[in-house]
């Protein structure tokens, strides 16, 4: 298989893997998994089993998210306690399932009452992201420092405060990729890198990105995320 051929097959089966995470949190709106009354760690374990009855057997290369109201405010190394959601709670899941050893990592936030406040964090998640993608479109050298700059404008822009730590994305590739790249700076579009995004990685690929947009309110005491393939798609 030639250099362009393997690549186009990278690019399509990560897309192919995002349109399956897309899908699968897609289905849990449609049923109503994230719901009051439920546990975090019992509907992470529903939306685990989902993915299995829509795709078989499912691994995930990191650990499965689902937080609410005042956990929505921590950032991924964390592992909060288990909450109950209550009626008038924002959550978000985050999973990295992996499909046919293609690494998918998609996060999106569900709002379960009628606080505007609340529905306008989550309206304002997809639209920071997309800005950032193209801001990122509109810059072939952008390095990850300049787009983490960026994304930090969007969001004290749009009324909140970029959350996490100190990162808005990381590459994404075929699995293992967190074992192999956690500890690189250059592996995080963060403060600290200043490579261009648009590169090879080690092994002579083309990089691929996802971009992860956390906005938090910390007055309010709650938060949202988004996370999706950055520049496929």
């Amino acid at each position: 298989m030639d250099t362009a051929t393997a690549e186009e097959f990278r690019a399509r089966r990560l897309l192919e893997a995002q349109h399956k995470a897309t899908v699968l949190f897609e289905e849990v709106a449609k049923r109503g998994i994230v719901a009051a009354g439920e546990t975090e760690q019992a509907i992470s374990d529903r939306i685990r089993d989902l993915a299995n009855e829509l795709f078989g057997t499912t691994r995930h290369w990191h650990k499965r998210i689902v937080r609410s109201g005042p956990h929505t405010l921590s950032p991924y190394a964390e592992n909060p306690p288990d909450r109950v959601l209550r009626p008038d709670d924002i959550a978000f899941a985050d999973f990295g399932p992996i499909f046919e050893e293609f690494e998918a990592d998609l996060g999106r936030t569900y709002v379960l009452g009628d606080d505007p406040v609340k529905h306008r964090l989550a309206a304002d998640l997809p639209a920071v992201f997309e800005a950032g993608r193209r801001y990122f479109a509109e810059r072939p050298d952008i390095t990850g420092a300049e787009l983490h700059a960026e994304i930090g404008r969007l969001a004290r822009e749009a009324g909140w405060t970029l959350g996490g730590t100190g990162h808005a994305g990381h590459l994404v590739g075929e699995f293992p990729h967190e074992k192999i790249d956690a500890a690189e700076i250059e592996s995080y579009i963060a403060a600290g890198n200043t490579t261009p995004m648009r590169r090879t990685d080690r092994a002579g690929r083309v990089c691929h990105w996802i971009l992860e947009v956390h906005l938090v309110d910390t007055a309010r005491g709650f938060g949202g995320f988004h996370e999706q393939l950055l520049d496929l798609g």
